[in-house]
């Protein structure tokens, strides 16, 4: 039987649902999908420079599966800029630190209800047009 696989801490979701290539229309093209713990991977590891060893601290797990995590993303985003393949970011064992939310009409990300302000972009009135992104803190 193998070992139940932990969820992975991360700090805040992805501004953005994904990438798609530039000038060709999203109906014409197939996407193959990113979790949100292989997105941060990349974000600590390559963007923010952190050792492996840091990167897997702040994730809550072992650097190997951090460098399991990592090169996955990798051959992901590597095979979407070859076959022309959009990248959909979604999904995945993993535990946000806070309650996340984000606009249904401008996509804004909220970190909790009490820090929505009525976006002056969107006119969204209320908490009607939130979505909440990480369904395992449901009330």
């Amino acid at each position: 039987m193998s070992r139940p696989v932990r969820n992975r801490k991360i700090c805040n979701p992805p501004q953005m649902a994904g990438f798609k290539p530039f000038g060709m229309p999203m109906c014409e093209i197939k996407s193959v999908k990113l979790q949100y713990d292989e997105f941060e991977s990349i974000k600590l590891v390559s963007y923010e420079d952190l050792p492996q060893d840091l990167a897997a601290q702040k994730m809550d797990i072992s650097r190997p599966t951090l460098t399991r995590i990592y090169n996955s993303a990798l051959k992901k985003i590597a095979k979407a800029f070859v076959e022309c393949l959009a990248i959909e970011i979604e999904g995945g064992n993993v535990e946000f630190e806070k309650e996340w939310f984000k606009c249904n009409k401008c996509f804004k990300l909220i970190e909790g209800l009490e820090n929505h302000i009525q976006c002056k972009d969107c006119k969204t009135y209320g908490n009607k047009e939130l979505i909440k992104i990480n369904p395992d803190m449901l009330e």
